[in-house]
Protein backbone atom coordinates (compact mmCIF):
# COMPACT_ATOMS: atom_id res chain seq x y z
CA UNK A 1 0.00 0.00 0.00
CA UNK A 2 2.64 2.08 0.44
CA UNK A 3 2.83 5.31 -1.99
CA UNK A 4 -0.90 3.95 -3.35
CA UNK A 5 -3.54 6.66 -3.79
CA UNK A 6 -6.43 4.27 -4.15
CA UNK A 7 -7.03 0.89 -3.76
CA UNK A 8 -9.69 -1.39 -5.92
CA UNK A 9 -10.09 -4.19 -3.94
CA UNK A 10 -11.57 -7.31 -6.33
CA UNK A 11 -10.33 -10.56 -4.58
CA UNK A 12 -11.95 -13.36 -2.81
CA UNK A 13 -13.66 -16.87 -3.15
CA UNK A 14 -16.93 -16.63 -4.52
CA UNK A 15 -19.46 -19.41 -5.47
CA UNK A 16 -22.73 -20.60 -3.18
CA UNK A 17 -21.91 -24.58 -4.27
CA UNK A 18 -18.28 -24.23 -2.87
CA UNK A 19 -18.89 -22.20 0.35
CA UNK A 20 -21.64 -24.86 1.52
CA UNK A 21 -18.96 -27.68 1.07
CA UNK A 22 -16.11 -25.30 2.71
CA UNK A 23 -17.16 -22.56 4.31
CA UNK A 24 -14.06 -22.24 6.36
CA UNK A 25 -12.06 -21.41 3.30
CA UNK A 26 -14.59 -19.03 2.31
CA UNK A 27 -14.71 -17.12 5.49
CA UNK A 28 -10.72 -17.14 6.30
CA UNK A 29 -10.29 -15.55 2.36
CA UNK A 30 -13.31 -13.52 2.48
CA UNK A 31 -13.26 -11.53 5.97
CA UNK A 32 -10.00 -12.39 6.68
CA UNK A 33 -8.50 -11.01 3.41
CA UNK A 34 -10.65 -8.16 3.42
CA UNK A 35 -9.15 -7.20 6.82
CA UNK A 36 -5.66 -7.52 6.02
CA UNK A 37 -6.33 -4.76 2.93
CA UNK A 38 -8.26 -2.93 5.03
CA UNK A 39 -5.64 -2.63 8.14
CA UNK A 40 -3.35 -1.74 5.04
CA UNK A 41 -5.28 0.90 3.46
CA UNK A 42 -5.56 2.32 6.77
CA UNK A 43 -1.78 2.25 8.07
CA UNK A 44 -1.17 4.00 4.93
CA UNK A 45 -3.51 6.67 4.78
CA UNK A 46 -5.33 6.07 1.23
CA UNK A 47 -7.80 8.19 -0.15
CA UNK A 48 -10.14 5.54 -1.35
CA UNK A 49 -10.76 2.02 -0.59
CA UNK A 50 -13.34 0.57 -2.99
CA UNK A 51 -14.47 -3.58 -2.42
CA UNK A 52 -15.75 -5.89 -4.59
CA UNK A 53 -19.57 -6.59 -2.16
CA UNK A 54 -22.09 -8.77 -3.78
CA UNK A 55 -25.52 -8.85 -4.71
CA UNK A 56 -25.89 -12.14 -2.36
CA UNK A 57 -26.25 -9.46 0.37
CA UNK A 58 -30.12 -9.47 -0.58
CA UNK A 59 -30.79 -13.16 -0.50
CA UNK A 60 -34.01 -13.76 0.36
CA UNK A 61 -35.73 -10.15 0.71
CA UNK A 62 -38.32 -10.64 -1.95
CA UNK A 63 -38.13 -7.13 -3.23
CA UNK A 64 -37.83 -5.95 -6.53
CA UNK A 65 -35.69 -3.95 -7.88
CA UNK A 66 -32.86 -4.69 -4.71
CA UNK A 67 -32.58 -1.00 -3.34
CA UNK A 68 -28.91 -0.66 -1.10
CA UNK A 69 -30.75 0.33 2.56
CA UNK A 70 -33.09 -2.64 2.00
CA UNK A 71 -31.30 -6.34 2.33
CA UNK A 72 -32.35 -9.72 3.68
CA UNK A 73 -31.00 -12.45 5.60
CA UNK A 74 -28.21 -14.41 4.27
CA UNK A 75 -28.80 -17.60 2.53
CA UNK A 76 -25.10 -19.14 2.39
CA UNK A 77 -21.67 -18.32 4.17
CA UNK A 78 -20.76 -16.64 1.48
CA UNK A 79 -23.13 -14.19 1.99
CA UNK A 80 -22.45 -13.91 5.29
CA UNK A 81 -18.84 -13.13 4.48
CA UNK A 82 -19.76 -10.21 2.22
CA UNK A 83 -22.51 -8.59 4.38
CA UNK A 84 -19.34 -9.08 6.98
CA UNK A 85 -17.06 -6.68 4.78
CA UNK A 86 -19.19 -4.30 4.96
CA UNK A 87 -20.17 -4.19 8.56
CA UNK A 88 -16.43 -4.25 9.05
CA UNK A 89 -15.95 -1.32 6.25
CA UNK A 90 -18.48 0.91 7.47
CA UNK A 91 -16.54 0.66 11.27
CA UNK A 92 -13.62 1.48 9.20
CA UNK A 93 -14.98 4.74 7.68
CA UNK A 94 -16.26 5.79 11.44
CA UNK A 95 -13.32 4.68 13.49
CA UNK A 96 -10.58 5.37 11.39
CA UNK A 97 -11.65 8.25 8.41
CA UNK A 98 -10.95 5.54 6.03
CA UNK A 99 -13.24 5.47 2.93
CA UNK A 100 -14.47 2.21 2.22
CA UNK A 101 -16.93 2.18 -0.66
CA UNK A 102 -18.46 -1.26 -1.77
CA UNK A 103 -20.06 -2.63 -4.65
CA UNK A 104 -22.12 -4.88 -4.88
CA UNK A 105 -21.94 -6.73 -8.26
CA UNK A 106 -24.72 -8.57 -9.63
CA UNK A 107 -23.90 -11.77 -12.37
CA UNK A 108 -20.87 -9.80 -13.33
CA UNK A 109 -19.44 -11.52 -16.92
CA UNK A 110 -16.97 -11.20 -19.82
CA UNK A 111 -13.97 -12.59 -21.16
CA UNK A 112 -11.26 -14.54 -19.28
CA UNK A 113 -13.63 -16.05 -16.95
CA UNK A 114 -12.88 -19.66 -16.44
CA UNK A 115 -15.28 -21.87 -17.41
CA UNK A 116 -14.07 -24.88 -15.91
CA UNK A 117 -14.49 -26.84 -12.81
CA UNK A 118 -17.54 -27.44 -10.71
CA UNK A 119 -17.51 -23.34 -9.86
CA UNK A 120 -17.65 -22.27 -12.43
CA UNK A 121 -19.62 -19.12 -13.57
CA UNK A 122 -22.60 -19.91 -16.06
CA UNK A 123 -22.28 -17.72 -18.80
CA UNK A 124 -18.46 -19.05 -19.67
CA UNK A 125 -19.39 -22.50 -18.66
CA UNK A 126 -22.26 -22.45 -21.45
CA UNK A 127 -20.37 -20.83 -24.14
CA UNK A 128 -17.56 -23.46 -24.15
CA UNK A 129 -20.42 -26.29 -24.03
CA UNK A 130 -22.40 -25.03 -26.73
CA UNK A 131 -19.39 -24.28 -29.35
CA UNK A 132 -18.23 -27.81 -28.01
CA UNK A 133 -21.82 -29.69 -29.15
CA UNK A 134 -22.15 -30.29 -25.30
CA UNK A 135 -25.54 -30.19 -23.56
CA UNK A 136 -25.88 -27.05 -21.70
CA UNK A 137 -27.76 -27.53 -18.05
CA UNK A 138 -30.52 -25.24 -16.11
CA UNK A 139 -30.50 -25.13 -13.11
CA UNK A 140 -34.57 -25.05 -12.20
CA UNK A 141 -37.26 -25.03 -14.40
CA UNK A 142 -35.72 -22.12 -16.76
CA UNK A 143 -37.32 -19.06 -15.20
CA UNK A 144 -35.04 -18.21 -12.41
CA UNK A 145 -33.75 -14.47 -13.28
CA UNK A 146 -30.37 -12.28 -12.60
CA UNK A 147 -28.72 -9.15 -13.70
CA UNK A 148 -26.24 -9.95 -15.49
CA UNK A 149 -23.82 -7.22 -15.98
CA UNK A 150 -20.68 -6.92 -18.48
CA UNK A 151 -17.21 -6.57 -16.97
CA UNK A 152 -16.77 -3.39 -18.29
CA UNK A 153 -19.48 -2.05 -16.21
CA UNK A 154 -17.64 -3.16 -13.66
CA UNK A 155 -14.59 -1.10 -14.54
CA UNK A 156 -17.00 1.90 -15.36
CA UNK A 157 -18.53 2.15 -11.61
CA UNK A 158 -14.75 1.12 -9.97
CA UNK A 159 -13.11 4.37 -11.51
CA UNK A 160 -15.82 6.45 -10.88
CA UNK A 161 -16.19 5.20 -7.06
CA UNK A 162 -12.45 5.63 -6.61
CA UNK A 163 -12.31 9.39 -8.31
CA UNK A 164 -15.57 10.83 -7.54
CA UNK A 165 -16.28 11.91 -3.92
CA UNK A 166 -18.73 10.12 -1.80
CA UNK A 167 -20.74 11.88 0.31
CA UNK A 168 -19.67 9.95 3.19
CA UNK A 169 -16.59 7.87 4.16
CA UNK A 170 -18.94 4.87 4.09
CA UNK A 171 -21.23 4.01 1.20
CA UNK A 172 -22.66 0.90 -1.02
CA UNK A 173 -24.01 0.60 -4.42
CA UNK A 174 -25.56 -1.42 -7.01
CA UNK A 175 -23.34 -2.20 -10.09
CA UNK A 176 -25.74 -3.58 -12.51
CA UNK A 177 -28.08 -2.72 -15.58
CA UNK A 178 -30.98 -3.18 -13.97
CA UNK A 179 -32.60 -5.83 -16.46
CA UNK A 180 -33.85 -9.22 -15.00
CA UNK A 181 -32.52 -11.46 -17.79
CA UNK A 182 -33.84 -15.33 -17.25
CA UNK A 183 -32.05 -18.92 -17.60
CA UNK A 184 -34.35 -19.62 -20.40
CA UNK A 185 -33.39 -16.53 -22.52
CA UNK A 186 -29.57 -16.56 -21.77
CA UNK A 187 -29.40 -19.61 -23.33
CA UNK A 188 -31.57 -18.15 -26.31
CA UNK A 189 -29.26 -15.45 -26.49
CA UNK A 190 -26.32 -17.56 -26.31
CA UNK A 191 -27.93 -19.47 -29.08
CA UNK A 192 -28.19 -16.62 -31.58
CA UNK A 193 -25.08 -15.67 -31.26
CA UNK A 194 -23.49 -19.18 -32.16
CA UNK A 195 -25.68 -19.55 -34.99
CA UNK A 196 -24.26 -15.77 -36.38
CA UNK A 197 -20.73 -17.84 -35.88
CA UNK A 198 -22.35 -20.91 -37.77
CA UNK A 199 -22.39 -23.14 -34.65
CA UNK A 200 -25.07 -25.11 -34.23
CA UNK A 201 -26.30 -25.82 -30.87
CA UNK A 202 -28.46 -28.54 -31.27
CA UNK A 203 -30.26 -29.75 -28.54
CA UNK A 204 -32.57 -27.01 -26.02
CA UNK A 205 -30.72 -27.13 -22.59
CA UNK A 206 -31.55 -29.76 -19.94
CA UNK A 207 -33.49 -29.09 -16.77
CA UNK A 208 -32.01 -30.64 -13.41
CA UNK A 209 -32.89 -30.08 -9.40
CA UNK A 210 -32.66 -26.45 -8.52
CA UNK A 211 -29.56 -25.50 -6.80
CA UNK A 212 -29.35 -25.47 -2.92
CA UNK A 213 -28.78 -21.85 -1.80
CA UNK A 214 -29.63 -19.53 -4.77
CA UNK A 215 -32.37 -17.66 -5.09
CA UNK A 216 -34.86 -17.65 -7.46
CA UNK A 217 -34.83 -13.24 -9.12
CA UNK A 218 -32.23 -10.73 -8.97
CA UNK A 219 -32.64 -7.76 -10.37
CA UNK A 220 -30.84 -4.10 -9.27
CA UNK A 221 -32.04 -0.66 -9.02
CA UNK A 222 -29.06 1.60 -9.92
CA UNK A 223 -30.29 4.76 -9.49
CA UNK A 224 -28.09 5.48 -6.08
CA UNK A 225 -25.12 4.88 -8.31
CA UNK A 226 -26.11 6.81 -11.42
CA UNK A 227 -27.56 10.25 -9.07
CA UNK A 228 -23.93 10.22 -6.96
CA UNK A 229 -21.72 8.77 -9.26
CA UNK A 230 -22.34 9.07 -12.81
CA UNK A 231 -22.67 5.44 -13.57
CA UNK A 232 -24.56 4.73 -16.65
CA UNK A 233 -23.80 1.00 -18.13
CA UNK A 234 -22.17 0.64 -20.89
CA UNK A 235 -23.55 -2.82 -22.11
CA UNK A 236 -26.84 -4.73 -21.99
CA UNK A 237 -26.68 -8.31 -21.93
CA UNK A 238 -26.92 -8.94 -25.33
CA UNK A 239 -24.43 -6.43 -26.32
CA UNK A 240 -22.06 -7.90 -23.06
CA UNK A 241 -22.40 -11.31 -24.79
CA UNK A 242 -22.06 -10.58 -28.75
CA UNK A 243 -18.53 -8.60 -26.88
CA UNK A 244 -17.21 -11.85 -24.98
CA UNK A 245 -18.40 -14.80 -27.16
CA UNK A 246 -15.47 -14.02 -29.62
CA UNK A 247 -12.87 -14.13 -27.49
CA UNK A 248 -13.55 -17.91 -26.01
CA UNK A 249 -13.93 -19.00 -29.81
CA UNK A 250 -10.68 -17.44 -30.60
CA UNK A 251 -9.12 -18.59 -27.40
CA UNK A 252 -10.24 -22.43 -28.04
CA UNK A 253 -9.14 -22.20 -31.90
CA UNK A 254 -5.56 -21.52 -30.83
CA UNK A 255 -5.17 -23.69 -27.97
CA UNK A 256 -6.60 -26.07 -30.49
CA UNK A 257 -3.81 -25.76 -32.52
CA UNK A 258 -0.84 -25.37 -29.24
CA UNK A 259 -2.11 -27.03 -26.46
CA UNK A 260 -3.77 -30.04 -24.54
CA UNK A 261 -7.36 -29.34 -23.94
CA UNK A 262 -7.10 -29.21 -19.97
CA UNK A 263 -4.71 -26.04 -20.35
CA UNK A 264 -7.72 -23.89 -21.29
CA UNK A 265 -6.98 -20.81 -19.53
CA UNK A 266 -3.01 -20.79 -19.65
CA UNK A 267 -1.61 -18.10 -21.84
CA UNK A 268 -0.67 -19.01 -25.38
CA UNK A 269 2.99 -18.21 -26.93
CA UNK A 270 1.07 -16.39 -29.87
CA UNK A 271 -2.08 -14.86 -27.77
CA UNK A 272 -1.25 -11.28 -26.43
CA UNK A 273 -3.11 -11.94 -22.74
CA UNK A 274 -4.57 -8.94 -21.44
CA UNK A 275 -3.04 -6.61 -18.96
CA UNK A 276 -5.00 -8.09 -16.10
CA UNK A 277 -7.69 -10.60 -15.33
CA UNK A 278 -11.05 -9.40 -14.20
CA UNK A 279 -10.49 -10.10 -10.90
CA UNK A 280 -13.57 -11.22 -8.57
CA UNK A 281 -15.71 -10.98 -11.82
CA UNK A 282 -15.81 -14.59 -12.15
CA UNK A 283 -17.11 -15.47 -8.78
CA UNK A 284 -20.28 -14.10 -8.62
CA UNK A 285 -22.59 -16.82 -10.24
Amino acid sequence: MRGVDHVLHQAGLGSVPRCLFDPATTVGTNVGGFLNMAIAARDENVKSFVYAASSSSYDDHPGLPKREDCIGKPLSPHAVTTYANELYAEVFARSYGLPCIGLRYFNIFGKRQDPGGAYAAVIPKWIVAMSEGREVMINGDGSSSRDFCHIANAVQANILTALVPSPSDSEIYNVAINEATSLEQLAGYLTAIMRAYGIDVGNKPRRKAFRVGDIQHSRADITKARQLLGYEPEYRVFAGLEATVPWYLGRMRKLAQHLPEHAFMKPCADTAPDPSPPGNAGAFT
